[in-house]
This record gives C-alpha cells, structure tokens and sequence, in this order.
C-alpha cells in the first residue's frame, strides 16, 4: 500500500498555493515526501507558506500572477531552471466574482476566466516539455486540475462567471486528456464542494451550518480530504486514469 500511493520524490507544482485548497493539497504532498513548489500572486503570503510548509518537508515559494501570459511563462521557465523535469502539476488557481444577474460586469468574466481557464490551458503547455520528461509508461506525468462541483450543478449564488469557468475547466480536462495521453501524461479534475478557504469564508460564515445540514455527509470538506484525492491521482494507484472529474463533496451533488 504505501508503494502503491507514495509520491516519495516527485517534483510537484501548486499555483494558487498559499492558501485553501491549494495548500492543503501542497501540504498532502509535502508530508509524503515530494519536492513541492507552490506559487501565489502575493510574494509575501507565498513566502509564509513555504516556510512553514517546509518545516514538514521541501517546499519553495515562486511568486506569480496567472492572469498574465508572460508570468505564465516566466512561472513554467523558472521551474524549468530548477528542475530537470516535473512529475505533478496542480492547477489549482482560480478567482470568482459574484454580483447580481442585472449589474454583472464585462470585467468580470476577463478576470475570471484569464485565472481560472485560459492560465490552466497556457501553464500546462508551457510545461508539457518537463511533465513529459518526468513521464513512464508505469508511472505517467500528472496534471491535476481544480475545478468545482459549482460547473457540475446549478450554484445558488450569482457567480455567473466562475460557474461557467468551472465547467469549462472540466471540459479542457477531457480535451487535455486526449491530446497530452500519447506524451505519457495523465490529465483529471478534482470538483471541490464547501471547503474551509478564504474563497469560501464569506459563504461558510453565512451559510456553513446549512451547507453541512444539506450535505449526506453532514459536514464541510477537510484538508485530508482534499489532499487524499490529489495524492491517489499523482500515486501508481492512480496511473491508468485520465480525462475524469472527481467531485469531492460529500455527496451534495447527489
């Protein structure tokens, strides 16, 4: 069994890292034994994270704003300069913007969509090169891809843009599956519920005890939860899969 889910030595890389989601899952493969970057747009937050996630094990802190294709760039060229090549990629970063059907902005749906769609498709291309250098026919590349149960179902809130997003980022999976299979690279999505994050603070302050009540496993998602999901999807278990989308809800979708 622990063959079977090690991550032990993999070079592994976490946008959006610093916090939520994405450090829980940058934390899972830190404690296992993988050589974990994690990226941020604020520098000062990054470095934090890093520093305390490497008191667990190796973690570095690069800083970068997704929304820009040249940061894209210069994010996958500086792992390109510290890694010969790279075994995960976790494209968790993302942004959401609610506001109502009547006054939703054009902005909006740029800024939404630079993050969470168009960054995950520029940063997977640009390091195809080093997850294909890192790839076996027993053990593949992986790209993990955050999405949202929000692009699965109907969300009650009036996140128009980000809903979309997901759903759009479940389909670029399936699409990136097929393309990226050849290269010995897996691709899959992980469809988060309500977890504890800053992205969902508002909502769980609001609304937390009515979420946990409606969900059949009566609470809110844990850090091991999410990083259990990401760690068999990047292990031997979890080699053959590719172009699926895993909620991890406790089963609210249902």
């Amino acid at each position: 069994m622990q063959d079977l889910f090690s991550v032990s030595g993999k070079v592994v890389l976490v946008t959006g890292g610093s916090r939520g989601i994405g450090r829980m899952i940058a934390e899972g493969f830190v404690r296992n034994g993988a050589r974990v970057y994690i990226s941020a747009r604020k520098a000062e937050a990054c470095d934090a994270t890093a520093a305390e996630l490497s008191k667990l094990g190796t973690c570095t802190a690069i800083a970068c704003d997704l929304s820009s294709e040249s940061e894209t760039r210069r994010l996958a060229d500086e792992i390109g300069e510290r890694e010969a090549a790279l075994h995960v990629l976790v494209n968790n970063a993302g942004a959401n913007w609610g506001a109502p059907y009547e006054e939703y902005p054009d902005s909006a749906w740029d800024k939404v969509l630079a993050v969470n769609v168009k960054a995950v498709f520029n940063l997977t291309r640009a390091l195809t090169p080093k997850l294909e250098a890192a790839a076996s026919d027993a053990d593949p590349a992986r790209v993990i891809n955050i999405g949202s149960i929000d692009g699965l179902q109907v969300p009650a809130l009036e996140t128009f843009a980000y809903s979309s997003s997901k759903a759009a980022v479940h389909h670029l999976t399936r699409v990136l599956a097929r393309r990226l299979a050849p290269k010995r690279i897996t691709v899959n999505a992980v469809a988060p519920g309500p977890f504890e994050s800053k992205m969902m603070a508002e909502t769980l302050e609001r609304f937390g005890d009515a979420i946990a009540s409606s969900c059949p496993l009566g609470r809110i998602g844990t850090p091991e939860d999410m990083a259990g999901v990401a760690i068999y999807l990047a292990s031997r278990a979890g080699a053959y899969v590719t172009g699926v989308v895993i909620p991890v809800d406790g089963g609210i979708r249902c």
